[in-house]
């Protein structure tokens, strides 16, 4: 055998030997697949020709106490797309999109996500109606594109559009998560379990009929019950926009809360927006003036110094006070918004003419820790607890840090801050008897099985005697009376109790109080001789010379008279006590 043969016959059993090799780790692979993990690549094979599709559950409903609907969901669908199938057509597609959904979705961004590279999915566009999509489809395909697919998705309703807006909240638009109100609030509970539904693709992508799928079924929100009266809400809306517009002020806030139970039946804010159409949505009007606006109360503070005065026994409505024509305290000269000299007024007096001279003489018989105790118990300086998020405890300073003029000032309502529901629980404990309670506005929650949990009702608290309460609801009386300062509150038939108030706004940049600019309201409940509903008022920066009696105590009258006829509340026919105001 020759040299060359020799080394023909050694490559050839190379050749050989890397053939067997080769051969044998197929044969190895093949006995792995089909014999050891035969089972776990079937399921592999299964799963890339499968696809799985989130089945969106319901959010619960917000309702009002009659289980009237406030916030609801309907059906939708979201809009993706496979960047791989529609990047060479992507401005037509686009133009499709933007000319059927308009400003909902951009032009140029849309575009780019239609061709973005190395991608199979992207999100077109969210939360459209069902109709609304499925007419965009069909559009896309009868141009003859394709990779535009839908998924269905639970959209977020508000039949009412702005009514109770402030207070319902609304969804960041992306996730579905509430991100103000009682949608935050309760986010937890609204929100259900999203299901899903697997099931078999042809290679082209196309569901195959017939296949075996997977469904796991959803679960939908509970619904929230709220202590709201739609149709009083619907109409202190309206009333108090147009209260809003002829002061020509800021911003208005009206609430109505049952005394009784501490049940808000109302609240109303102007301006507002629209969470069905995502309108309106500016920290301005999303901000919720209930609870987060703080803001100097003025003369309904008076109120206030009064209980806590009758409290200790140290005044009656026929007290008699001598009113200076004006003080001088810690340099500082503090008068009334009128001109006067010595005047003769009773505590009940002092209420009706709203005197901060005749106010101060009397509340110097508190020292500043016993008045800063009384405040405490009314709830000023913390917070309600009522369940909301984003409230405010307001400011109260401690008492040994007062001067004589905070001592002077704050009981007449400035140089403490505050914010509506702070107000409502204080002077709601002087209408319910002397007996504070917290505020709430939702009643019970129901599970999609129908079982209904109801919230445990807030336990009252005394603060101060009923004979306090009562003596301070007496001078209240004079406040609507023909010669008191709100005579445009009273109401037919009824007997009503009030207090208007006027503050000095203060300027946040020098902090300093502006002249001419004032925060009016009325603060008011009815009947007085057995209180069903206590009404609050507010109008910010109204026109220069507006005060509570003439500009805030005619909403507390229309908004109160429709609060006690929804609700049934019978006059007691009684008639108003005849309190001396002078001596």
């Amino acid at each position: 055998m020759t040299r060359r043969q020799r080394l023909t016959r050694n490559r050839l059993r190379v050749c050989l030997v890397a053939v067997c090799v080769i051969f044998g780790l197929f044969g190895l692979r093949l006995f792995q697949i089909q014999g050891i993990d035969a089972q776990a690549y079937a399921a592999m094979a299964v799963q890339a020709g499968t696809s799985k599709v989130a089945v969106p559950a319901p959010r619960g409903k917000i309702t009002d106490r009659n289980g009237v609907e406030l916030a609801g969901s309907t059906e939708g669908l979201t809009l993706t797309a496979d960047p791989s199938m529609t990047a060479a057509d992507a401005p037509k597609i686009a133009r499709i999109l933007v000319e059927a959904l308009g400003k909902k979705i951009d032009y140029f961004d849309t575009v780019a996500k239609l061709r973005t590279p190395k991608s199979r999915f992207v999100y077109l566009v969210r939360q459209v109606p069902q109709w609304t999509a499925n007419k965009v489809l069909e559009t896309i395909a009868k141009a003859g594109y394709t990779g535009v697919f839908p998924q269905e998705e639970s959209i977020r309703t508000y039949p009412g559009g702005t009514l109770g807006a402030n207070l319902l909240g609304y969804l960041d638009g992306i996730g579905g998560k509430g991100v103000a109100g009682l949608e935050a609030e309760y986010d937890k509970i609204l929100t259900g379990k999203n299901g899903s539904s697997t099931f078999e693709l042809s290679p082209s992508g196309q569901r195959i009929p017939m296949a075996d799928s997977t469904v796991t079924k959803m679960v939908s929100g509970s619904d929230v019950t709220t202590t709201i009266d739609r149709d009083l809400q619907w109409y202190a809306d309206q009333r108090l926009a147009d209260a809003v517009r002829a002061a020509s002020a800021d911003w208005g806030l009206a609430l109505t809360m049952d005394v009784k139970t501490g049940q808000l039946v109302q609240v109303s804010q102007v301006p507002t927006f629209n969470p069905d159409k995502y309108t309106g949505m500016d920290e301005f009007n999303t901000v919720s003036r209930l609870l987060q606006t703080v803001y100097e109360p003025g003369s309904v503070q008076k109120t206030i110094t009064m209980a806590a005065l009758a409290d200790q026994g140290k005044i009656t409505p026929e007290t008699k006070i001598s009113v200076p024509s004006k003080l001088v305290i810690d340099k500082y000269p503090i008068g009334d918004y009128w001109q006067h000299g010595t005047l003769r007024l009773t505590a009940a007096g002092v209420i009706a003419k709203s005197s901060n001279l005749g106010t101060i003489v009397a509340s110097q018989q508190m020292s500043d820790k016993v008045m800063h105790d009384y405040l405490v118990k009314f709830g000023f300086g913390a917070k309600s607890g009522i369940d909301l998020p984003g409230e405010s405890a307001g400011i109260l300073a401690p008492a040994k840090s007062w001067t004589k003029a905070n001592h002077a000032t704050i009981a007449f309502g400035q140089g403490i801050s505050v914010t509506a529901l702070q107000m409502v629980r204080a002077v709601g404990a002087i209408a319910n008897g002397g007996v504070i309670i917290d505020p709430s506005v939702v009643t019970g929650f129901t599970s999609p099985d129908g079982s209904r949990t109801p919230v445990e009702a807030p336990v009252g608290k005394r603060v101060v005697s009923p004979k306090a309460a009562a003596a301070v609801t007496r001078m209240m009386e004079a406040v609507t009376a023909p010669d008191g300062t709100a005579p445009a509150a009273a109401i037919d038939g009824y007997r009503v109790a009030g207090k208007t108030g006027t503050a000095w706004r203060v300027n946040p940049r020098t902090g300093r109080y502006v002249r001419g600019q004032n925060t009016v309201s009325f603060m008011g409940f009815a009947p007085a001789d057995n209180p069903r509903f206590l009404t609050y008022i507010v109008l910010d920066k109204p026109f220069s010379n507006a005060g509570g009696g003439s500009t805030a105590a005619p909403v507390f009258h229309d908004i109160m008279s429709m609060a006690l006829e929804r609700f049934g509340v019978a006059p007691t026919g009684s008639k108003n006590p005849k309190v001396p105001q002078t001596w």
